[in-house]
């Protein structure tokens, strides 16, 4: 294999029910009309899917919104997940495990011409299928049905909003906090004549 290269590769759905699903279907093939349905990609930009996510959402219309990715992408799709639960209190969540087949295409470099053979052969080709599994996470704020494989309820203790970190004041490259603060606990107030603030 080390001497081939992918040239392509092919991306299709395989099985069905709570396992796979067809291609347009997905693993939540009974869902409303409006749902939202995120596909997360290796390279896609967390805040970009959460900023769309969290708008989606934020609109009555929207009920519901399903993350799903696979391969590399999966650990991406939990982390959008757990973020927009945070922002968004009392959703109902079910996880439904899929997989995607990947037909890859495979080819040699040219041989190279010799005195004895004729030139024109064509390069090596080689095709590999693969089973990625992939992961579907829906996101509900209407009640589910708590006895499907893979629910999980609202947390009944929503962590708090995470505040912003107080300003801190700017230091001088080389001082340290102490320093810092015991220069500042020293000064003179406005207005007062030197002699007071030593006494």
């Amino acid at each position: 294999m080390e001497n081939f290269r992918k040239v392509h590769s092919e991306e299709a759905s395989v099985g069905n029910g709570a396992e796979g699903g067809g291609p347009d279907s997905g693993p939540f093939a009974d869902l409303a009309p409006g749902a939202v349905h995120m596909r997360v990609k290796e390279g896609s930009k967390i805040r970009n899917l959460l900023a769309f996510a969290t708008a989606s959402m934020a609109q009555p219309a929207t009920r519901a919104i399903v993350f799903s990715g696979c391969g590399r992408a999966t650990t991406k799709t939990v982390t959008c997940v757990e973020i927009l639960k945070r922002r968004l209190a009392g959703l109902h969540q079910v996880t439904r495990l899929h997989y995607r087949s990947v037909r890859e295409v495979w080819q040699s470099p040219p041989p190279e011409p010799t005195l004895g053979q004729p030139p024109g052969e064509p390069p090596a080709s080689l095709s590999v299928l693969k089973n990625v599994p992939g992961l579907a996470i829906l996101l509900s704020k209407d009640a589910l049905d708590p006895c499907q494989p893979g629910y999980q309820p609202p947390d009944p203790h929503p962590s708090p909003p995470t505040l912003s970190a107080a300003p801190t004041s700017k230091r001088i490259r080389g001082e340290s906090a102490t320093e810092g603060a015991s220069a500042k606990r020293f000064q003179p107030e406005p207005g007062t004549r030197k002699e007071d603030s030593t006494a």
